[in-house]
């Protein structure tokens, strides 16, 4: 059975998603990538209570109010990928995991290679975006 990973697209009103810099540590899969923040569904977890976990011990964010977007398989995992529209301020968000936030927009996200095949979802995203 293939691994279950959660993450979430957080998109502001200027339509740019919220990537994070992987950290550089040698051991790390995808180091110094820009990734679509979120994280491994643990044993008696759902993919929902894994993503605000993640958010809690990523990024200090209590989430709440997150849709589904997709579910997704890949040839690794079985991704669970939320979104939310938020305008956070990452100036003050206490990144406990990667190197730092940014927004992306389309073009800059389209331009860039994400970790684990995150760029598929990412246009996907914005696909459906555009549509709603």
């Amino acid at each position: 059975m293939k691994r279950l990973g959660a993450s979430i697209i957080f998109v502001n009103n200027k339509q740019q998603v919220l990537l994070f810099l992987r950290d550089n540590k040698p051991d790390l899969p995808y180091r110094n990538m820009w990734d679509v923040p979120g994280g491994h569904v643990e044993e008696n977890e759902t993919p929902e209570e894994c993503i605000v976990r993640e958010m809690k011990e990523e990024m200090n964010i209590d989430l709440k109010d997150f849709q589904l977007f997709c579910e997704k398989e890949f040839d690794d995992r079985i991704e669970y990928t939320y979104w939310k529209k938020a305008n956070l301020n990452i100036t003050e968000i206490n990144l406990m995991e990667g190197q730092c936030l940014k927004w992306f927009t389309r073009k800059e996200a389209r331009n860039t290679e994400l970790a684990y095949g995150f760029n598929e979802i990412v246009e996907e995203f914005y696909k459906f975006w555009e549509n709603n």
